[in-house]
């Protein structure tokens, strides 16, 4: 059985679900997928579902009923691969905006930093944004200063989607407190593994945007990083987010 298992959240992803599934398998690192599909309309689990014939042993789906947000679906996958045992978890996205040949490097990260979560980082040193407009470029910069400035996180991409976590992460944080759906949830998580002392270790990628299908991102998904980055800082002096364990 591999040890790391990639988690990809889809909604309406049919034109890029058997190409990074493929592309995926390629690599000569053999990592498992799990899809967590909300529902999609355009058969994007049926894609998956035809797929899977192909790879029993390497491609799982998840299916849910609706759009639940981009939160719940990473929620749902982590603790569908805490109870298969994988000790390394992958967030990425559908749409080649994470480029698969990566991942090994992500992976390499855990053992040559070493770290407990990896960043595939946007704003470090090798890392940078490509197909973006200049308006798009700096709210994602201003972003990150906001929430860097906010969490005193020293981690320069904190609103990353392609990340990775080891397992002793995952069950550590008690994930039914991670309050937020849409992009904050991103640097929830990161921030929550700061705070009960684990390390985090960024590797520069190149994110490219997507080529197919439409952009997930909303009004509401916007408003809530911001407010949510100040209710997180905020509730983070009351209460924690490590798992209690009682006898």
């Amino acid at each position: 059985m591999a040890d790391s298992l990639i988690i990809i959240p889809t909604y309406n992803e049919r034109e890029n679900i058997e190409k990074i599934i493929e592309t995926v398998f390629s690599l000569p690192k053999v990592f498992h997928i799990l899809v967590v599909d909300d529902g999609s309309p355009d058969g994007t689990a049926n894609i998956v579902k035809q797929l899977h014939k192909n790879w029993t042993e390497r491609l799982f789906l998840l299916e849910r009923s609706g759009k639940q947000g981009l939160g719940t679906a990473y929620i749902a996958g982590f603790k569908w691969g805490l109870q298969h045992h994988y000790q390394y978890f992958f967030e990425m996205d559908a749409d080649f905006s994470h480029n698969p040949y990566d991942l090994p490097r992500l992976y390499e990260a855990f053992g040559h930093v070493p770290a407990d979560v990896v960043v595939g980082s946007r704003y470090v040193k090798g890392g940078r944004l490509a197909n973006w407009p200049l308006d798009r470029i700096l709210l994602s910069y201003g972003a990150s200063l906001y929430v860097r400035l906010i969490t005193w996180m020293p981690v320069k991409d904190p609103t990353a989607g392609f990340v990775g976590y080891r397992r002793n992460v995952l069950e550590t944080i008690d994930l039914d407190k991670i309050r937020f759906v849409g992009y904050a949830f991103q640097i929830e998580m990161k921030y929550a593994a700061r705070l009960l002392g684990f390390k985090i270790a960024e590797v520069p990628i190149v994110f490219t945007d997507r080529l197919e299908g439409n952009s997930k991102m909303s009004r509401g998904i916007v408003r809530e990083a911001i407010w949510g980055v100040l209710q997180m800082r905020w509730n983070s002096f009351f209460d924690s987010y490590a798992l209690e364990f009682t006898d």
